[in-house]
């Protein structure tokens, strides 16, 4: 955790803790959880990379382009939290919020999408607690991406946990716009007619964007015969 999150932290416990003793011990056990989920986003990305790897040989193309991942702020958790209206803890962390860890895969097309989902599904270490298809069914606000909340075993020195992590699987040009669309959403100065006018100029772009996914679909279809695989029939 960074520094502004650890004083962050602190100053929550302190109003809920008596000695610096409780401080101490609830402070290193939220370092422990954090570092548990850590290793999650480990487990599953090393997943990924090695049918990236396998893929390319026996396809000759990666199938993913990137992957990045996150840990949650203690302030995006206390946030959601807050929302469900329960208090911070770590039960409620683990019980509830099930996107603390969370891996974005970027594909370059989109059955890469449905073909990598697929076939990390059939590994018999994961399950699937839930999911999402935003790219058949996309949000009004034009976003599209394909989520899943997987559980994953992590093996420690005495013994094995289960543990959450969240899922999203987008082509280059979703992520481009996601990211885009995430950094204008949150300027606060913006009027509502202006915020209007840009939200349907967003829409715009990922309809755009959506064609334009289709079109490279197509053309790669074309270019790699043997492999296409309809995200229809998945």
């Amino acid at each position: 955790m960074q520094n502004d999150e650890n004083v962050m932290l602190l100053n929550e416990l302190k109003e809920q803790l008596s000695s610096p003793d409780e401080l101490f011990n609830v402070y290193e056990q939220y370092k422990e959880l954090m570092t548990k989920y850590s290793c999650a986003i480990k487990e599953i990305r090393t997943k990924f990379e090695v049918l990236n790897e396998e893929l390319q040989i026996k396809n000759k193309r990666n199938p993913i382009h990137a992957i990045y991942s996150r840990i949650k702020t203690i302030q995006s958790i206390r946030d959601k939290l807050n929302r469900k209206n329960l208090a911070f803890t770590f039960d409620n962390i683990q019980d509830e919020i099930h996107d603390v860890a969370g891996i974005r895969v970027i594909c370059p097309f989109v059955d890469d999408i449905y073909e990598i989902a697929d076939m990390i599904l059939k590994q018999d270490d994961i399950k699937l607690i839930n999911y999402k298809d935003y790219i058949r069914a996309p949000k009004s606000n034009g976003y599209r991406s394909y989520h899943m909340i997987i559980e994953i075993p992590v093996f420690f020195s005495e013994h094995k946990e289960y543990l959450k992590v969240e899922v999203q699987l987008r082509t280059i040009a979703m992520d481009f716009w996601a990211s885009l669309e995430h950094e204008m959403r949150y300027k606060k100065d913006l009027t509502e007619e202006i915020s209007q006018a840009i939200s349907a100029q967003l829409l715009d772009c990922a309809n755009t964007i959506t064609e334009m996914d289709s079109k490279m679909q197509d053309i790669k279809n074309q270019i790699y015969p043997k492999y296409p695989v309809d995200p229809s029939t998945q």
